[in-house]
């Protein structure tokens, strides 16, 4: 413990001085540690091992007295319950009354519980609100059924209000979906229940079709606008998220009131997942459209094409023989001259490569939406509502004519009275398609070609978002993804983000770093392993040589070998339960259900079972025929009933934060707090729109996006599509991934980095440290047009940072990044919206000049700093090193992914990285365990090139034997929780209460 928390915390001042002299001398310590105890924590502390070494040390010191003395203290007699009742009326606290645990349980009910409903969270604000009111926490068990009174309480009095507000045809509809025919032998999903949960399938015409009679299905129920305006979006979820895996006879056995605020929950939630899956479908129908005509007429015109060589001599042949027998047919002097056949490949070379080949392409466009995908087009603009500012307004007034003549398919052209508004989809090649000169010589819209060009319009500004569609999420009004109540919250935004509210201050520190670093660099040169001068091409301007190859490791393996020898090879099964029953798994297991006996017993065993079963992908059939007791149908009834993202997401943390709080900081180090962050490629099903072809790893499916910290412990994971932004996924884990980890920089490779990347993470207030692949082509910028690096001229822009631009939109930007902290709105919406296509934004050309700006100091410091370029390969070597070790626990069933749907993904991904988190967590304490014996010396190289992530004493493979009595010898690392969890009073531990 430092010497600063034990200063603030722990020194005896005023009357608590006095108080303590008026004890007798064997009692002064004890009683004193009691004392300061219960003003840091609110509570007595329950065993000695709670009390910190150096905290026992720190206040005997000030009494001039032995810490040993300690061990005469009585911790129970008439001593100490007078000592802590003298405590509390100094302090003015009291004992916990029945009176006020029905307060409190009311006041979680009516307040807090409304927009949070987490266990913990729920329970660290009873004890804060304990604390508020000066009084004692009453025992843990006590604190626990108080928490979960006060949410059932909750849920009960939510439900009753959002039931309320439904009509009694809206509660009778909602009924229906969950209501038993006579006839009805199974529990099998009614049909409009089923086709609301379904999921969206592939691209198609016939997928198309089916989310559009899932949304009027949806849309039929009739639940009332603003239904759930008062209910935070985590509580919203939450009741999604129940009532989708809940049987039709689970939602009935509750309330009346809570089944149709379940049912009502997942309504509203699917209304904007399937407006959202509409148009994406319609982004990807619309592309489609276009890359199948492109491939189709590519191929055809391959089969013809074969490339003529020396086209020049041919046509001079052709011109001398056509001039010496000027009035002789072409078959009778040019082709004795040059070949027939040479003749046709050239034509066929020209139409190939020429204007030729475009129209063919275009027209086969046009046929292709005609014949095929018009009728799923047209369908969405009756169920579609788009919106834009005035900016867009022809694209909308472009829909409007196609809606109004959708039914006319005879129609050539629209009438010649028509007002036919332009757009830009409409310019370039298309014109000659798009407008002709019909007989009477007037210039005319062809409809068809109007039309697929108006929706290739309309997708460039949904991809921008400068259309957007009502009911949406992802694709909802812009305007909507800002926070709310940032003008009234101005203050503690920006506080958050630890930016001044005066943007000159702002502006001014990112100049001095700006020229700190490149007059860094510019001074440093030459350097052994950097040039900069102008190069011929476009090799650019830098030439940075490789890094030297550091000293091997060579008593790692030997560590591996004894491990191995100590505990065998362990089955990834027992890895997990020892991971999770050291952990706090088993009390975020207990809170997600609200049950007592979750967090161990059967339940607990068929959970382990499951994570197992998903996170090797072998499958819950497979994991069902081991010896552990427990039958198929019963491991697929807890995959169905308890198993969800949210609750594995949870343990992955629970895991995470164990690690950190077991290492030991003199083989580890100190704590880190940077991470890497990779993707890496998993096959999948492509029966849905998820799954998309990657032309980097080649075949379809998806991408996992990790974030892993320095000593190889997973901090983040997310599935994201293949097209989608790694350097959104980089700041959604950067920023969210909820351990007790403090991220301050993150390392990513090429494809995780952007100029918008690095001017939306100054914002943020982390580090963006990549390895750019074309370092030799980047431009550094300056700060003003008058400072001069003559060291780097080759690589400066002539143009300085546009420092008005940040100036002007400093305000704006700082709504985007909140809104990015707050999570009111996606990162991959914000990125979507500052794209090409929407170049003008104002705040988008501010945020690449700060982009540009943090971009320039990174570069410069890292061509400079040799160190700093090892670090951030080290880093990415971890990445690298984890997505390893994913075909190596994830190997059922080649490594893909065995599901459709987006949910299922997702839970795949989050189960593996339980078992990856768990190896990493028990390969450290065993790592810690034989070196605190000192079986194993390790050098400086051998430390540098630690790592937890090795599997050498591991078995992924065989039967499942589970067997919860049989446990790893390893070293006791429980810390009792000094905010009122519950302890194990046999289980003594070397440190004090978190602070």
């Amino acid at each position: 413990m430092s010497l600063g928390d034990l200063v603030e915390h722990w020194t005896l001042v005023g009357a608590e001085q006095d108080l303590v002299a008026a004890k007798h001398r064997d009692t002064q310590l004890g009683f004193a540690l009691l004392l300061k105890f219960y003003g840091r924590f609110g509570r007595f502390p329950r065993v000695r091992g709670e009390l910190h070494e150096d905290v026992v040390e720190f206040v005997a010191r000030q009494l001039g007295v032995e810490a040993g003395s300690l061990g005469f203290y009585e911790w129970a007699g008439r001593t100490i319950k007078r000592h802590r009742a003298e405590i509390r009326a100094h302090l003015g606290f009291r004992e916990c009354t029945v009176v006020d645990a029905e307060k409190l349980t009311d006041w979680l009910a009516g307040d807090y519980a409304q927009k949070e409903r987490r266990f913990e969270l729920a329970k660290d604000a009873v004890l804060a609100e304990l604390r508020a009111r000066s009084i004692e926490p009453p025992t843990p068990d006590r604190v626990d059924k108080i928490v979960r009174s006060g949410l059932h309480q909750a849920e009960k009095l939510l439900a009753e209000r959002i039931a309320g507000r439904l009509s009694a045809d809206v509660r009778a509809r909602l009924l229906s979906l969950v209501a038993v025919a006579d006839t009805d032998v199974d529990d099998a999903d009614p049909s409009v229940l089923a086709l609301i949960k379904a999921a969206t399938g592939n691209v198609s015409l016939s997928s198309m079709l089916t989310e559009i009679s899932r949304l009027e299905a949806v849309r039929a129920i009739g639940l009332p606008a603003g239904l759930f305006a008062d209910v935070a979006p985590k509580v919203l979820a939450a009741w999604r998220a129940r009532a989708a895996v809940e049987s039709p006879s689970h939602l009935r056995t509750h309330s009346v009131e809570v089944t149709l605020t379940l049912l009502a929950a997942l309504v509203h939630c699917r209304s904007w997942e399937i407006t959202d899956a509409l148009v994406t479908l319609l982004l990807r129908t619309v592309h489609a459209i276009e890359a199948r005509a492109d491939r189709r007429v590519t191929k055809q015109l391959v089969a013809e094409f074969r490339r003529v060589q020396g086209k020049e001599n041919l046509l001079f042949r052709v011109a001398e023989a056509a001039t010496a027998r000027p009035d002789d047919t072409v078959r009778q002097v040019v082709f004795p001259v040059v070949g027939e056949d040479n003749l046709r490949h050239l034509v066929a070379e020209y139409k190939a490569s020429g204007s030729t080949y475009r129209r063919t392409v275009q027209t086969t466009y046009r046929a292709s939406y005609s014949h095929h995908y018009r009728k799923g087009l047209i369908a969405l603009l009756e169920v579609l509502e788009f919106r834009c500012d005035n900016s867009h307004r022809p694209v909308l007034d472009a829909l409007h004519l196609v809606r109004r003549y959708r039914s006319q398919t005879d129609l050539t052209y629209y009438p010649a009275g028509e007002t036919v508004p332009t757009h830009p989809g409409l310019t370039g090649d298309w014109a000659e398609l798009a407008y002709r000169v019909d007989g009477r010589g007037r210039r005319r819209a062809v409809r068809t070609v109007y039309e697929i060009r108006t929706f290739e319009a309309l997708c460039d500004q949904l991809r921008c978002k400068g259309v957007w569609v009502v009911g949406a999420m992802e694709f909802r009004n812009p305007d909507e993804d800002l926070p709310r109540d940032f003008e009234v919250r101005r203050t503690e935004h920006y506080q958050a983000l630890r930016k001044p509210l005066d943007p000159a201050m702002f502006i001014d520190a990112l100049q001095s770093e700006m020229r700190a670093e490149l007059g860094a660099l510019n001074d440093a040169m030459p350097l052994d392993w950097l040039e900069i001068r102008p190069r011929p091409g476009n090799q650019g301007s830098v030439k940075l040589s490789p890094l030297d190859a550091l000293p091997e490791p060579v008593n790692l393996g030997r560590l591996k070998k004894v491990i191995t020898g100590r505990w065998g090879t362990v089955p990834l099964i027992d890895v997990l339960k020892e991971a999770v029953l050291r952990s706090d798994c088993g009390t975020t297991i207990g809170s997600m259900f609200g049950r007592a006996d979750a967090a161990g017993g059967q339940l607990l065993e068929r959970l382990l079972l499951v994570l197992y079963a998903y996170g090797t992908n072998t499958g819950i059939r497979a994991v069902a025929a081991g010896e552990h007791g427990h039958r198929e149908e019963e491991l697929y009834y807890v995959r169905r009933r308890y198993l969800n993202p949210e609750l594995v997401r949870a343990l992955a943390i629970d895991i995470a934060n164990a690690t950190f709080g077991a290492r030991q900081q003199s083989i580890w180090g100190a704590g880190s707090s940077t991470v890497a962050s990779d993707s890496t490629h998993f096959g999948a099903f492509d029966a849905n729109i998820f799954t998309e072809y990657h032309s980097r790893y080649g075949g379809r499916g998806v991408l996992i996006y990790w974030h892993v910290e320095r000593k190889s412990m997973v901090i983040h994971s997310q599935v994201i599509n293949c097209s989608a932004s790694e350097v959104a996924a980089m700041i959604d884990g950067a920023m969210h991934h909820g351990t007790a980890m403090d991220v301050e920089a993150n390392y990513v490779d090429t494809h995780g980095q952007s100029i918008i990347g690095f001017g939306l993470t100054r914002l943020l207030g982390f580090d963006l440290l990549p390895r750019i692949k074309a370092i030799n082509r980047v431009r550094l910028y300056r700060a003003s047009a008058n400072d001069a690096y003559p060291q780097l001229g080759a690589a400066l822009m002539n143009r300085p940072i546009r420092w008005h631009l940040i100036a002007d939109q400093y305000d704006q930007m700082i709504k985007y990044a909140t809104a990015i902290r707050t999570r009111s709105a996606q990162t991959a919406a914000i990125l979507r919206r500052f794209q090409q296509t929407n170049l003008m934004h104002p705040t988008y050309q501010a945020m690449l000049e700060v982009g540009r700006a943090q971009r320039s100091i990174f570069v410069a410091r890292y061509l400079r700093d040799r160190d700093l370029q090892r670090e951030i390969n080290a880093g990415l070597n971890v990445s690298e090193s984890w997505n390893a070790g994913n075909s190596i626990i994830y190997f059922g069933k080649g490594g893909d992914i065995p599901a459709n749907r987006r949910d299922e993904q997702e839970l795949s991904v989050l189960c593996l990285r339980v078992l990856q988190a768990a190896v990493v967590y028990v390969n450290t304490l065993m790592v810690q365990d034989v070196l605190a014996e000192d079986m194993v010396e390790l050098t400086s190289a051998d430390r540098r090139g630690l790592t937890p992530l090795f599997w050498s004493n591991i078995s992924p493979y065989g039967e499942v034997r589970l067997n919860m009595a049989n446990r790893l010898a390893l070293r006791a690392t429980t810390t009792p929780d000094p905010a009122g969890g519950d302890d194990d009073p046999t289980t003594p531990s070397s440190e004090g209460p978190p602070r």
